[in-house]
């Protein structure tokens, strides 16, 4: 304490910095909590579900029959190898298609509104209720012979999903000056020519936040998924949206088929972190 009883800058960079370390520490709790009672639910037998029980080898005896039942299963190889190719190749459309519409919408001669209204149209595409879109999807895939096909669900989840990489991207382009481009192009390169060497290796790191991104969103995609698919083209959401029944849910089968289905999503963006956060931040608006 100072003169007249105000706090001194330092007790107010305690009492900040106190503040910030709660304020994490509760974020985490929040954040990491549903994956902690996962876990423990993995482990215990239809006896402990309900009961008051949160320490293993405490509260109860863990067992691994939930475990076992889940690699028993003759479908779970099919559903993970199922979404792999439809998250892998959806990502990869949306980016493809994406890149190109990005570099259009930043490179075109366009007039600043009509710049700024095709962004804001990707946006609403983004944030379009994809519920009124099951019915349309659902025709078409019978139409042109792709329900129940890892083809149609890639489709399906690249268009929903190419809004997001082309509002990524086309921030990241914008970021890129123009004078690089058209300083090959006076080298002798053409537009095409500066956009392979000059601008799409200076936006590699948003294109991989990107099909990241996509890919994250297309393997945690369960309501086209269950409503286009029965049989061949199952993937890992629907697995865990079938461990409920007539008889309630089965919490052993919920949590083990969840922990399962975020384990490759969270090995991948661990090891590409770095990546997403430099693609993101290429694209970061400027005060």
């Amino acid at each position: 304490m100072i003169a007249g009883g105000q706090t001194s800058p330092g007790s107010r960079h305690s009492v900040r910095r106190a503040a910030i370390a709660i304020a994490i520490t509760l974020s985490l709790l929040w954040v990491l909590f549903p994956l902690y009672w996962a876990a423990i639910t993995s482990f215990k037998s239809r006896a402990d579900f309900f009961g008051n029980s949160w320490l293993p080898f405490v509260s109860f005896r863990p067992t691994l029959g939930s475990w076992r039942q889940l690699f028993a299963r003759s479908d779970l190889a099919e559903s993970m190898l199922n979404s792999i190719v439809i998250a892998g190749a959806a990502a990869t459309l949306a980016v493809l298609l994406g890149v190109p519409a990005a570099y259009g919408i930043a490179r075109c001669a366009f007039p600043h509104r009509w710049r700024v209204g095709m962004v804001l149209f990707f946006v609403a595409l983004r944030v379009f209720p994809p519920v009124l879109l099951v019915t349309p999807y659902l025709l078409l895939t019978h139409q042109f012979g792709l329900r129940d096909t890892t083809t149609g669900l890639a489709l399906v989840n690249a268009t929903l999903n190419l809004p997001l990489a082309v509002i990524i991207m086309s921030g990241a382009f914008l970021d890129v000056p123009r004078a690089l481009e058209e300083a090959a192009w006076v080298d002798g390169a053409t537009r095409f020519g500066g956009f392979v060497r000059i601008g799409l290796p200076l936006v590699a790191p948003a294109v991989t936040a990107s099909w990241l991104l996509c890919l994250a969103f297309s393997w945690n995609e369960s309501m086209f998924a269950n409503a286009l698919s029965f049989s061949e083209a199952r993937s890992m959401p629907v697995l865990v949206i079938s461990s409920g029944g007539g008889s309630g849910v089965n919490f052993g089968a919920a949590s083990t088929r969840t922990l399962a289905v975020i384990l490759l999503p969270m090995a991948v963006a661990l090891a590409a972190q770095r990546y997403i956060v430099r693609g993101l931040s290429l694209g970061a608006l400027k005060g």
